[in-house]
């Protein structure tokens, strides 16, 4: 069913507002307005100071400021000592709609002993699914990438994203929901302490980097990061997402120009 015919009959149904905190019959407000006696004398101004709102806000559900959110969880990133306590803050984070909305907390997954982390956007379905990152169609055409080059999650590097709950429809990411997930992502980083991260796709390079715009300019460069739980610089890079490259064949061959400088950075930090 198309969704424009869903909305035309919720609005011939009478039903006007999707995101009221109560539901309001509205075949019976619509009656009680057909019963009421027409006055035509009475001024304009006493009906609007006499009429009723069909909804009015409950002040004890009502949404918080994205700005309040961020502040919980960099709270809550400032609490965690160890990569256990950073995972259970954020399984127990309950702050955004999307983490109702989705099946599964997607942490991360690999070693996290690794020199080598990735960060990438948000979970898909199938992440949702198993609550791993990265494992679905355009995960293992990464992982066959890395294969190439030597790497595994299972011994040599560690893959998470930047919003560990897959947002409805597999949209991308708000900007507010990017900034409550910050925090974490910063102590993330510092827990793991990798000498390289690789930023997967461009909202994993606004999210980390703060750089808006296409990622096409930066792919392949590398700029040093640090935040407030990081006392020194790390190499950071970004490249194309899998998904991108799915849909765009032709440009694999930048992802293995930008894998063979993952190589290179690694084989010889490893010295």
């Amino acid at each position: 069913m198309e969704p424009a015919y869903i909305l035309k009959w919720h609005q011939e149904m009478g039903i006007v507002d999707m995101t009221a905190s109560s539901p309001v019959d509205g075949f019976a407000l619509k009656s009680q307005i057909l019963k009421k006696p027409a006055n035509t004398s009475k001024p304009v101004a006493a009906v609007q100071e006499t009429a009723q709102p069909v909804m009015a806000a409950d002040p004890t559900k009502a949404v918080r400021p994205p700005s309040d959110v961020a502040l919980d969880t960099r709270k809550l990133a400032d609490a965690c000592k160890t990569l256990d306590d950073l995972r259970d803050a954020v399984h127990s984070f309950k702050g955004l709609g999307i983490t109702r909305t989705a099946t599964n907390v997607v942490f991360s997954d690999g070693n996290p002993n690794s020199d080598v982390m990735f960060i990438g956007e948000a979970p898909g379905a199938d992440e949702d699914r198993q609550g791993i990152p990265f494992c679905g169609q355009s995960g293992q055409l990464l992982s066959q990438i890395l294969k190439y080059i030597g790497l595994s999650r299972d011994k040599n590097y560690y893959i998470t994203n930047s919003v560990f709950w897959r947002p409805p429809g597999n949209r991308k990411p708000t900007p507010e929901e990017l900034a409550a997930c910050h925090p974490f992502v910063e102590k993330h980083i510092a827990l793991i302490n990798p000498k390289l991260i690789v930023l997967v796709g461009g909202t994993a390079v606004t999210s980390v980097l703060g750089k808006a715009g296409g990622i096409t300019k930066i792919r392949g460069t590398f700029f040093d990061y640090t935040n407030p739980y990081v006392d020194h610089n790390i190499a950071v890079m970004p490249m194309f997402h899998p998904s991108y490259l799915l849909r765009s064949p032709g440009q694999k061959k930048y992802a293995w120009e930008d894998a063979l400088k993952i190589a290179e950075f690694t084989s010889s930090s490893a010295r």
